[in-house]
């Protein structure tokens, strides 16, 4: 019954003023006494068999929550109470910025999707890094719930320099989270997609696993990829992925394409340029997957 109250409620809400509504009354709830209990007893569900171990690390449970929901390292006790087994926090970059201007965030409630263009919009490096050693004095790290770093370039650093921001990101987020993503997938960022092409991948990965491997226990990296990518490109990858020893790869990032919509073209037009997310996407990420 309640959730359809809410939900109309929320959608009444511009989207983004709308998460960040949500999360901070979930804040609120889980800094009263017995709040954060509550609330993992109502919505957290914990079982020894669903302990998942992935590239070298141990998971209490396999639901994640991919980077770009907490950004700036602000809910992790809320969203550990909740009962994800992991949060990618990010995409971070080396210095804050304020992303691409609002609006930014559309529905497409008929499909089930989004389409953003939020454009790295972040606290910066620095800034994350504190919050996350802040919390990781205060909380319990035996539990299993597991922190990644999604990293990302600032909108001004140039391609050939795109190597340097990710490498700064890793440096300076690596005693704080368990894993690295390196996102050279999204569309929101111009011409960062271009990084996918090898070369690219080539140098920014050469450079983070020259710092990683020298590190006494080095951190599992992984790189999130578009699913626009064609099957030569992800031929390339692949490839690239055993001679860098990648610990993994991410997929999917969101789409360019709108093929398939049942929103009126006009109304997603309208919305402009973005990556789509949800339901749509789900065919494809599963074919990259299986490729």
């Amino acid at each position: 019954m309640i959730y359809p109250i809410l939900r109309k409620a929320f959608f009444k809400m511009a989207p983004e003023k709308a998460h960040y509504f949500a999360m901070n009354r979930l804040k609120n709830i889980c800094g009263l006494p017995g709040g954060r209990a509550l609330v993992s007893a109502l919505c957290a569900h914990q079982d020894p068999k669903l302990k998942t171990s992935v590239f070298g690390i141990d998971f209490r449970n396999p639901i994640g929550l991919g980077a770009g929901f907490d950004k700036n390292a602000l809910y992790l006790r809320e969203l550990e109470a909740l009962g994800f087994g992991s949060v990618e926090i990010g995409t971070v970059t080396p210095k804050g910025q304020p992303g691409n201007p609002q609006p930014r965030l559309f529905r497409l409630p008929a499909d089930q999707a989004l389409i953003n263009r939020m454009g790295f919009n972040n606290d910066g490096a620095p800034a994350v890094r504190e919050r996350l050693e802040n919390w990781r004095e205060k909380h319990d790290l035996k539990n299993g719930f597991i922190i990644g770093g999604n990293i990302g370039k600032n909108k001004i650093t140039e391609n050939e320099d795109a190597w340097k921001d990710y490498l700064s990101c890793f440096k300076t987020l690596f005693e704080a989270v368990d894993y690295f993503t390196v996102n050279v997938s999204s569309p929101n960022t111009p011409g960062l997609r271009a990084l996918q092409e090898k070369d690219s991948l080539r140098r920014i990965f050469t450079e983070i696993q020259t710092v990683n491997q020298g590190k006494n226990t080095p951190k599992p990296v992984l790189l999130k990829i578009a699913p626009d990518l064609n099957e030569h490109q992800l031929a390339d990858i692949l490839q690239l992925a055993t001679e860098i020893n990648l610990s993994g790869i991410v997929a999917t990032n969101t789409t360019i394409s709108r093929a398939g919509l049942k929103t009126p073209e006009a109304t997603v037009t309208s919305m402009g340029a973005g990556g789509l997310s949800g339901r749509p996407v789900k065919a494809r990420a599963t074919e990259v997957m299986e490729f």
